[in-house]
């Protein structure tokens, strides 16, 4: 893992890479949560699922949103932010132009942005949404989902009721030709403090088996 800085819209972005040998690998981006509620790619829930898809062998990329650490600019309320993560799935994409797979993970407010990213990036070939805030933003857009992936929650979310993101799901499998897989953590609240473990082997797991019908 590297320390990198990147061009984004509103200045440089400061991120953390992993660059694995097999320049064909594939490719993951992984968004934290709400930076002003002290969300950052340090991020306990996202540094364990980026090294679940190092493990995996991705080449793989967590990032500081703007105004967030060493990042330049300031909060955009969402529009800025997705910016930018467009500018970090560039510089991923240009780093590994020959990468098998892509994927967008996202956790919290980074779910929101990461699945706006999904809508507009068709390479993207798969998708983790953790703690998706369902009563807080607007996830219309998803219609339809373009991909398959995971939707991950606690049963015990103070943030997020689990009947939003029941609904969310609801919606989303309605649609034809993709699949979402929908895991529940029982008794996990929003920051998974004690089930960090869990988060991994359930995105793992999903993985694991995507990448193996991918091969078949």
């Amino acid at each position: 893992m590297r320390e990198i800085i990147f061009t984004g819209p509103a200045g440089r972005l400061e991120g953390r890479y992993h660059q694995q040998d097999d320049r064909n690998a594939p490719i993951a981006l992984v968004l934290h949560p709400h930076p002003q509620y002290g969300g950052t790619m340090n991020n306990k829930v996202v540094y364990n699922t980026y090294q679940t898809f190092v493990g995996r062998g991705f080449s793989a990329l967590r990032f500081n949103f703007r105004g967030v650490g060493r990042s330049q600019g300031s909060y955009d309320g969402g529009g800025g932010e997705l910016s930018d993560a467009a500018s970090a799935l560039d510089w991923l994409q240009s780093t590994n132009p020959n990468s098998k797979g892509c994927w967008i993970i996202g956790y919290s407010f980074g779910s929101w942005i990461s699945m706006q990213l999904l809508m507009r990036r068709p390479e993207i070939s798969g998708f983790i949404s953790i703690s998706p805030p369902a009563n807080i933003f607007d996830f219309s857009f998803l219609a339809p989902c373009p991909s398959s992936g995971l939707i991950l929650h606690g049963t015990s979310d103070e943030l997020v009721p689990l009947e939003e993101v029941d609904k969310l799901h609801e919606r989303l499998s309605q649609q034809r030709g993709i699949t979402i897989e929908y895991q529940t953590i029982r008794g996990a609240g929003h920051f998974f403090e004690t089930q960090l473990d869990k988060v991994g082997d359930i995105v793992g797991n999903h993985v694991d088996a995507a990448l193996a019908r991918f091969a078949a």
